[in-house]
C-alpha cells in the first residue's frame, strides 16, 4: 500500500509538471500570435487602416524625424531591417514600453506594405471613376482620429520615400475632402502629384520645399503660408474670367443637404456654387446656352440638376464641377427640376406643358406626364417618393402617381398661375404659391384646401417648408420674403432687402438660415430666428461688391474666391500652370509677397 501511495504521488507530480509545461507552451504560442497578429490584414482599404487607428500621432512624428536625420529613402527596408535598440528607445514615451513600440512599428510597417496592393497607391483617387469609393471612405474615416493621423503621416512620408508620393497625394485629397484643419502645420518638402486639392485650407502652413505636379489648387487658402524654394508645375487653377457674381437675374437657389454649399441659377446662363458659411463663390458651372430657371441638389449632395431656357436639363458632379449628363426631351423652357427622395429619379416641368420623369443613373427619360394645358412652373416629390405634385399656368395643381404616371387628383382654387408647390416634410400637406397673390395649404389625402395665407401684395413666386415643417417661407413680386407659422397660418415675419422680384427661397437643413434670390441679381442669407439679414457681425463682409447694398452691413453673395493668399511669403520658387504660364502675376494679385522682389529693392 505504501508503494502504491508513492507511485500515485509520483504520477500526480508528473501530471502537475506536464500541465505547467502545457500552460507555458500555450502562453508562449499565445504571445507569438499576439506579436505576429499585426501581419494579418483584412480585405478592404478602410478595414486595413483600422489596424493603425490606435497609434498616437507622436510616434509618427518621431519616426519621420529619425528617417530625415538618417537620410532614409526606403521606409519599408529601414523598418524591416532595424534591430537597433536605440531606435526603439528613442520612440518610447512615458505611456509605452519598448515592447509596445515594437508592436506599433510592426503595425505601421505592415500597413505600409499592404497598402501597396491597392489602387490607392497607384492612381489619382480624386478622379471621377473613384468618386463613390472616395465618398464612402471619407464617411467612414471622418471621425476616426487614428486613421486621420496615419493619412497625415502618409502625406509627410512623400518627402522621404518616392514610392509613397501618389499614396500620400491621395491621402491629402481625402483629408481635404474631410475638411481637416491644416492651419499652421508644417508640410515641408512634401511631394504631391496627380490630385485635386480644391478648397483645401492651408492657411499659415509651411509648404517650403514642396513639389507639386499636376495638382488642382482652385479655391485653396494659402493665407499666411510659407512657400520657400517650391517647385510647382502643371498646376491647375480655375481662374474664371472675373471676380464677381451673377450679371443677370438670379432665378433659383438650392442649399445642399449638408448645408455647406448653395447653388444658384441665373439669366446670365450660369450656375454658381457658394460657400454658405463665408458667402464666397466656389465655382462657376458653364454649359447652358440660355437662362437657368431651376437648380436642385440630389439627396446625397453629389449631383446638381439644372433646368434651362435652352430646353435642356443638365446633371453636374458637385465635387469635380464637371457636367455628367445632358437630358434632352423637352421642346420648350425647363422651368423646374426636382430629385426623388432616393435620388434615382428626376422630375422636370416645362413650358411645353409636360412633366417628364428621368432615370438619373442612365440619363434616359422614363415617362412623360400629360394633363396640364399650360406651362408647368413647378414640380415636387412627396417625402416618400410616391406622389409628384405640379403647379401650372392653367391655374391648377395636379397630383401624380409616380409608379403608374397616372393623375391622382386635380386641385382647383387658385385664380391665376400657380408658380410654386412644396410638400411638408411629413407629406400630409402641400403648399402652393400663385399669381393671385395667395398661398394655399392642401390636404394631400383628401385634396381639400386647408388654409389660405394672405399677405403678399403681388405674385407669390416661391414657397418652401423648413425641415421641421413648422415654418413656411415665401417670396414674391412685391420684393418681400415672408415667414409663416404653419399651424396657425399667421405671418411671423416680413423680410425686406431685395430691390426686385424675389424668385426663389430655400431653407438650410437645420432651418436656421434662409437663402433667397432676386431679379436684383443678388442672393441673400437670412437669420430665420430673428428675421434679419445675416450681417458682418456674423459673417465676413465682402469688399468690392458690385451688387446693391442697403444701409446696414449684410451678406450679399457675389464674390468668387479663386485662391486666398494674402500675406503668403514666397522665395526662390517655380510655379507653372498647366498651360506653361508662370503663376507669379496671379499670386501677386492675391497679396503674396515675393521676397526676391524685396531684395532687389
Amino acid at each position: 500500500m505504501k508503494e502504491l501511495d508513492q507511485t500515485k504521488s509520483r504520477w500526480d507530480q508528473h501530471i502537475k509538471a506536464s500541465i505547467e509545461k502545457s500552460k507555458d507552451g500555450i502562453e508562449y504560442i499565445s504571445q507569438l500570435i499576439i506579436e505576429e497578429e499585426v501581419y494579418l490584414m483584412k480585405g478592404n482599404l478602410f478595414e486595413m487602416l483600422t489596424y493603425v487607428q490606435d497609434i498616437d500621432e507622436s510616434l509618427y512624428k518621431k519616426i519621420l524625424v529619425i528617417l530625415s536625420r538618417e537620410k532614409v529613402s526606403d521606409i519599408l527596408e529601414f523598418l524591416s531591417k532595424t534591430k537597433n535598440q536605440k531606435f526603439y528607445e528613442s520612440l518610447v514615451n512615458q505611456q509605452k514600453n519598448i515592447k509596445d513600440i515594437k508592436k506599433q512599428v510592426k503595425k505601421i510597417n505592415n500597413v505600409l506594405r499592404n497598402i501597396q496592393d491597392y489602387i490607392f497607391i497607384k492612381d489619382d483617387y480624386s478622379s471621377e471613376i473613384y468618386e463613390k469609393a472616395r465618398s464612402d471612405l471619407i464617411k467612414k474615416m471622418k471621425d476616426n482620429k487614428g486613421i486621420i493621423d496615419f493619412m497625415k503621416f502618409l502625406v509627410l512620408l512623400t518627402s522621404i520615400d518616392v514610392k509613397f508620393i501618389q499614396c500620400g497625394s491621395n491621402g491629402l485629397n481625402l483629408l481635404v475632402g474631410m475638411k481637416v484643419d491644416f492651419r499652421n502645420q508644417s508640410f515641408e518638402n512634401i511631394r504631391i502629384k496627380n490630385i485635386s486639392l480644391i478648397d483645401g485650407n492651408f492657411a499659415g502652413c509651411n509648404l517650403s520645399g514642396s513639389e507639386f505636379e499636376n495638382v488642382d489648387i482652385s479655391g485653396v487658402n494659402l493665407i499666411g503660408a510659407q512657400l520657400f524654394n517650391c517647385k510647382w508645375k502643371n498646376i491647375k487653377i480655375d481662374e474664371l474670367n472675373k471676380l464677381d457674381g451673377h450679371s443677370g437675374n438670379v432665378c433659383s437657389v438650392c442649399i445642399s443637404p449638408d448645408g455647406n454649399t448653395l447653388a444658384s441659377g441665373s439669366s446670365d446662363n450660369s450656375i454658381r456654387l457658394w460657400d454658405v458659411q463665408t458667402g464666397q463663390q466656389k465655382a462657376k458651372l458653364d454649359g447652358h446656352t440660355h437662362y437657368v430657371c431651376s437648380v436642385c441638389f440630389s439627396p446625397n449632395g453629389n449631383i446638381l440638376a439644372s433646368g434651362s431656357g435652352d430646353y435642356s436639363i443638365r446633371l453636374w458632379n458637385v465635387r469635380t464641377r464637371q457636367q455628367k449628363a445632358k437630358l434632352d426631351g423637352h421642346t420648350n423652357d425647363v422651368n423646374s427640376v426636382c430629385f426623388s427622395p432616393d435620388g434615382n429619379t428626376l422630375a422636370s416641368g416645362s413650358w411645353d406643358n409636360s412633366i417628364r420623369i428621368w432615370d438619373v443613373q442612365i440619363g434616359q427619360q422614363k415617362a412623360k406626364l400629360d394633363g396640364h394645358t399650360s406651362t408647368v412652373n413647378s414640380v415636387c416629390f412627396s417625402p416618400d417618393g410616391n406622389i409628384l405634385a405640379s403647379g401650372s399656368g392653367d391655374y391648377s395643381i395636379r397630383l401624380w402617381d409616380v409608379k403608374t404616371g397616372q393623375q391622382k387628383a386635380k386641385l382647383d382654387s387658385h385664380t391665376h398661375y400657380v408658380y410654386s408647390v412644396c410638400f411638408s416634410p411629413d407629406g400630409y400637406t402641400l403648399v402652393s404659391g400663385s399669381n393671385d397673390n395667395s398661398i394655399r395649404q392642401w390636404d394631400v389625402k383628401t385634396g381639400q384646401q386647408k388654409a389660405y395665407l394672405d399677405g403678399h401684395t403681388n405674385d407669390v413666386r416661391s414657397v418652401c417648408f423648413s425641415l421641421d415643417g413648422n415654418t413656411l417661407a415665401s417670396g414674391g413680386e412685391d420684393k418681400s420674403i415672408r415667414l409663416w407659422d404653419v399651424k396657425t397660418g399667421q405671418q411671423k415675419a416680413k423680410l425686406d432687402g431685395h430691390t426686385q422680384i424675389v424668385n426663389s427661397v430655400c431653407f438650410s437643413p437645420d432651418g436656421n438660415t434662409l437663402a433667397s434670390c432676386s431679379c436684383d441679381n443678388s442672393i441673400r442669407l437670412w437669420n430665420v430666428k430673428n428675421g434679419e439679414e445675416i450681417s458682418s457681425t456674423d459673417k465676413p463682409l465682402f469688399q468690392n461688391n458690385p451688387l446693391p447694398i442697403s444701409n446696414h452691413s449684410q451678406l450679399v453673395i457675389s464674390q468668387l474666391i479663386i485662391l486666398e493668399a494674402q500675406g503668403t511669403l514666397i522665395l526662390q520658387r517655380k510655379f507653372i500652370n498647366d498651360q506653361g504660364k508662370d503663376l507669379k502675376p496671379l499670386f501677386k494679385s492675391k497679396g503674396i509677397c515675393f521676397l526676391e522682389d524685396l531684395e532687389k529693392n
